[in-house]
């Protein structure tokens, strides 16, 4: 055989012999190529296995394992034949132990559901402008270092009340809890953060404890949680008040930044400014429109007799002139009658004139029409076939009663009518011509 078929009869008898199974083991050497496949080690204690996850079954996994994960893996083993090395494909994957915990997660998580602890309508808006902030997770975790950085820089006015307690192990639930029961009965912050780092399902699994859940969701004072990395969720992101993706990001959404507060107190101190200047000016304008009104006695009373004297000059005019317009109206009314009396010696001679126009126009006229007249009469009598036929002419038709024009038309011994001045004959044709 040659080392290709070799490989290619080892590669199916691990097919056919060895079934598709799952298999626990610790992520290494993780690639995610450009294709979308994915290329790691899966290793233990004592031994490691290559594997190969391609695009359509990754896709479905819904998280991206990092080198360190414990997962476990359903696969088939198979041989890559150029290199003769055995590997697992593998079709699907779920961090270690997620069977039964994610099975009591989804269990856990529909009852409270069910109860309405989820319901948006119960859950409270943290303040915005808190006067302390209580952050409940371990005093060694790296979430504290990070909440802490992040609330120095965007709020360092707001004092911080850290309720320790451990983040992961057997008792960390309860302890969890009793720090939660101590910020409440305390009562001195407005805001709890509930936080702590990335990790397995596992390691985040004292955040899925249902009676840290019911005082969550119970608590008097709003609760933002940030438990692990974005794509991380609890039992505890459900029941807060306000889910964060990070612990950063749970202090961020804790208090309004520094910065903000001061630049809305510079805008409001501007606005102030503003309005304070608004009110001077108008009050400035009121000052000089009221003294522009103040008045002395002695000039009010000059005032007053100027005021007198043009209202005795009004009533001395108004005795005075209704007479005088009235006067002044019959005048114009005498001039307008005089000019609409007729003139009879005037309109007489204007009619003579208008008579003598007339007879001359009539007798124009006459002389113009009488000439007319003897023109279409002349032309008439010139027109008159009686007086063409006087000159020696004579009317010449044939037994149609068609005047005969051409002497071409007519036959020998046709018979035709002549018409003279005088009378008429009927002729016969002897010899037609033709001119």
């Amino acid at each position: 055989m040659t080392v290709a078929q070799l490989n290619q009869a080892v590669g199916q008898l691990l097919e056919r012999n060895i079934p598709s199974l799952w298999v626990r083991g610790e992520i290494s050497n993780f690639t995610q190529a450009a294709s979308g496949h994915w290329y790691f080690t899966l290793k233990d204690s004592r031994a490691a296995v290559r594997a190969v996850m391609f695009r359509g079954r990754a896709a479905a996994v819904g998280f991206v394992p990092r080198a360190g994960d414990q997962v476990e893996v359903r696969a088939r083993v198979s041989l890559y034949e150029p290199r003769g090395d055995y590997q697992l494909q593998a079709e699907a994957m779920r961090r270690a132990g997620l069977g039964n915990l994610y099975e009591a997660f989804l269990r856990l998580k529909a009852q409270l559901a069910e109860e309405g602890l989820f319901d948006p309508a119960v859950k409270r808006t943290p303040v915005a402008l808190p006067r302390a902030i209580g952050v409940i997770t371990s005093l060694h975790a790296a979430a504290l270092r990070d909440v802490l950085s992040a609330l120095a820089r965007r709020a360092p006015q707001v004092p911080v009340l850290v309720y320790p307690a451990p983040v992961q192990g057997a008792d960390a639930a309860a302890r969890l809890a009793v720090q939660l029961q101590v910020a409440n009965a305390r009562q001195e912050v407005d805001t709890l953060l509930l936080v702590r780092g990335g990790g397995s399902i596992e390691d985040l699994w004292s955040f899925n404890d249902e009676s840290l859940a019911r005082l969550v969701a119970a608590s008097a004072i709003p609760v933002i949680s940030g438990v692990g990395h974005e794509t991380d969720f609890t039992i505890v992101d459900f029941v807060a008040d306000v889910r964060a993706p990070t612990p950063t990001a749970a202090a961020e959404l804790a208090c309004v930044p520094r910065a903000d507060l001061l630049g809305q107190v510079e805008q409001a101190a501007r606005r102030l400014a503003r309005a304070q200047q608004r009110r001077l000016e108008l009050a400035a304008q009121r000052l000089d429109r009221a003294a522009a009104q103040l008045v002395s006695p002695a000039r009010r009373l000059a005032h007053q007799a100027e005021r007198l004297n043009t209202l005795r000059h009004r009533l001395a005019g108004a005795w005075n002139g209704p007479q005088g317009r009235r006067n002044a109206r019959i005048g114009l009314l005498a001039q307008r009658l005089a000019h609409a009396t007729p003139d009879l010696g005037r309109a007489s001679e204007r009619l003579a004139a208008l008579a003598r126009r007339l007879g001359q126009a009539q007798a124009r006229q006459l002389a113009v029409r009488k000439a007319r007249a003897e023109a279409v009469a002349a032309h008439l009598r010139a027109l008159d076939p009686q007086h063409t036929l006087a000159r020696g002419y004579a009317i010449v038709r044939d037994a149609q009663g068609r005047i005969v024009r051409d002497g071409s038309s007519l036959a020998r011994a046709q018979e035709l009518d002549a018409t003279f001045a005088q009378g008429g004959a009927r002729v016969q044709v002897l010899d037609p011509r033709s001119s």
